[in-house]
């Protein structure tokens, strides 16, 4: 939130800057509140530092407050900022924005998920891929037929889209039997309250994936209150600090580690080679790896 508060500042700078380009990263939701999105923004900074180039990053409160960064985008266009590295919030709303800043010549790319505009390069996860990782990850460990759930993301984005039908893909190949698939937003909170009812008209489930690993990790706090943790596999997606404390301490068994640093990173030298009239791929893999008791501590 301090983030946000800050952004006027930030942006009332922006005017001052004379000699060195200024390419903003406009986040889906603040850094403090969630280690993705802070490692998101180390890596841009970091090679904001190493391009000699200003980096600012902004976010609205929550990945629910489309409107939030949409005004915050029309902000960063009338301040003629040099390119724009965007996580859209509803790639649907911000499309035109996005043509916006394309009309004004400010170069655009899109990180961690896509948009709706044709022809702006992505760089992100693979998360139908991801989705899948994940999937396989229970089919392997439960019995065919076992029941599991998913808990969604905000399906308005290609993340939550993609990562949900990843793993729904893998578990219809694989015989387990997906008997919920539910929203829980992203959020902690919401991942217990969702996994809670889930239980309640599920009481035979044996796996849950999560798309993220905050919803992970309810999830978690859900299955110990219902004294059913040690009978149900849980699996996140990010592998952020927390979750990989979990699956060390035998709670969550597994997670699919994105690289948020290289898409912050590769999101600012994408802009780069774009305002230098280079040509950017359309779509920038910056891979994934399964996390489990293994390999956790490396992700701590």
């Amino acid at each position: 939130m301090k983030k946000l508060l800050l952004c006027g500042i930030a942006l009332a700078a922006l005017t001052g800057v004379a000699n060195a380009d200024t390419f903003v990263v406009s986040m889906k939701g603040p850094g403090g509140g969630n280690p993705f999105w802070a490692a998101v923004e180390e890596g841009a900074k970091a090679k904001g530092k190493e391009l000699g180039v200003d980096v600012v990053v902004v976010a609205p409160p929550s990945e629910t407050d489309v409107q939030a960064q949409i005004a915050q985008l029309e902000d960063l266009i009338a301040q003629k900022v040099s390119g724009i590295a965007l996580a859209p919030t509803d790639p649907n709303a911000l499309a035109p924005v996005v043509d916006a800043a394309k009309e004004a010549g400010i170069p655009v790319v899109f990180i961690d998920g896509a948009g709706s505009n044709p022809g702006v390069s992505l760089i992100g996860t693979n998360n139908l891929e991801g989705g899948k990782i994940a999937g396989n990850f229970l089919c392997k460990s439960l019995p065919q037929g076992s029941e599991v759930a998913i808990l969604q993301g905000i399906m308005s984005t290609t993340n939550g889209i993609d990562r949900a039908g990843g793993a729904s893909e893998a578990f219809k190949a694989c015989g387990l039997k997906v008997v919920a698939e539910q929203t829980a937003e992203w959020d902690r909170a919401k991942g217990l309250s969702v996994t809670e009812s889930i239980l309640a008209g599920n009481p035979n489930i044996k796996g849950i994936f999560a798309s993220n690993d905050n919803m992970a990790l309810g999830a978690v706090e859900a299955l110990k209150a219902a004294a059913k943790l040690k009978d149900v596999t849980v699996v996140g997606f990010d592998a952020n600090p927390d979750a990989a404390a979990s699956i060390l301490a035998g709670e969550m068994t597994a997670s699919v580690a994105q690289a948020p640093k290289n898409i912050g990173g590769f999101g600012i030298q994408a802009l780069a080679d774009l305002k230098a009239g280079k040509t950017v791929p359309p779509m920038i893999d910056t891979g994934t790896t399964l996390v489990t008791k293994e390999n956790a501590e490396a992700y701590k």
